[in-house]
């Protein structure tokens, strides 16, 4: 088989793609899954990676487990968006599968990812790759896959989040509270590259907005995105980051969402985002030419509540998707 993924394993869970339905199709009816048979890659426009970690987390987390909790709810999703009245099934996806996790060894698990992204852009570049996680240590080794198949780039990261995950690596280690900082202190993006929207309330220390501030990090409350609205606020900042950098990066920390929003996120809290707001995010940036990858994590289906976070998890890759889908007509 002529596959580039020796880090990759097949996912749990494999449907199969119903090619005699012309219309009115689910989403576990429209993705392909990675087969036995060679792969017409210039066949796709979005690719699918599922990164099953959740050992880097610094408090308890079953994150690992929302790949395939994700992919179990897109038999609950049409691929057709009445708001937009466009149908995802015009699209060609694929997943790809997990990356490879090693029972014990973080380290060598990140060095996977970032191959896994480094051979995405490297046999099929054309492709819009979607990571779903995992924590979010996931996004540091992502950013540097696609750093180093693209060594000529400049980066910037639109990222939504209730943190700022500038937490101190000496102290924590590549871990799901340091993937900004991360990314910072290996020179893989500039800190004034980086616009944080969502943060709020008592959640974060102040040490982390000193550090902001001193490499010159972009942030907007929660509160502050909501009296300009949020739109608004996506749309500035990504104004802004395409005046900067060649390619956007996209990263949606799940926990981004109001508690009552995302029950299952490890780290949910009063006062963040309402779906509403974020699915109009995620799609303001799908429009944007230059958000060329995302990633979805942070989400852990073992917390959840009736498939309340998990589905919205979904919905918000789709809503991403349907934005996608505008910049291509």
């Amino acid at each position: 088989m002529s596959y580039p993924y020796p880090m990759l394993k097949m996912p749990n869970m494999i449907w199969s793609k119903q090619t005699d339905k012309m219309s009115d199709l689910k989403v576990h009816e429209w993705i392909e899954t990675v087969g036995d048979l060679p792969i017409d890659w210039s066949h796709y426009d979005v690719t699918i990676l599922g990164i099953p970690l959740s050992k880097s987390s610094i408090s308890t987390s079953a994150a690992s487990e929302n790949p395939d909790a994700m992919r179990q709810a897109w038999k609950s999703f049409g691929t057709y968006n009445l708001d937009e009245d466009i149908d995802l099934a015009d699209l060609n996806v694929i997943d790809l599968g997990d990356v490879k996790q090693h029972v014990t060894n973080i380290e060598y698990t990140h060095e996977q990812i970032r191959k896994a992204m480094v051979a995405m852009r490297t046999h099929h570049p054309h492709t819009l790759p979607i990571s779903i996680g995992g924590d979010h240590s996931v996004t540091a080794e992502l950013v540097k896959g696609w750093k180093v198949a693209h060594p000529n780039e400049t980066i910037g990261i639109l990222q939504l989040d209730s943190h700022f995950d500038l937490r101190d690596l000496e102290s924590l280690g590549p871990a799901n509270g340091t993937p900004i900082r991360n990314l910072i202190e290996s020179k893989t993006v500039e800190g004034n590259q980086v616009h944080n929207i969502g943060l709020h309330g008592f959640f974060n220390a102040k040490e982390l907005k000193v550090y902001a501030d001193q490499v010159g990090v972009h942030y907007t409350t929660m509160k502050l995105a909501r009296k300009e609205g949020v739109c608004n606020t996506i749309k500035k900042a990504l104004e802004e980051l395409n005046k900067q950098v060649d390619s956007i990066y996209l990263t949606v920390d799940m926990d981004v969402l109001d508690i009552i929003h995302g029950p299952g996120t490890p780290a949910g809290a009063p006062g963040g985002m309402y779906t509403e707001e974020l699915f109009d995010a995620v799609q303001i940036a799908g429009e944007h030419p230059k958000v060329n990858a995302m990633d979805i994590v942070c989400l852990d289906p073992r917390k959840d509540v009736e498939q309340i976070t998990v589905k919205t998890a979904v919905h918000v890759m789709l809503s991403f998707l349907t934005g996608f889908c505008k910049r291509e007509k």
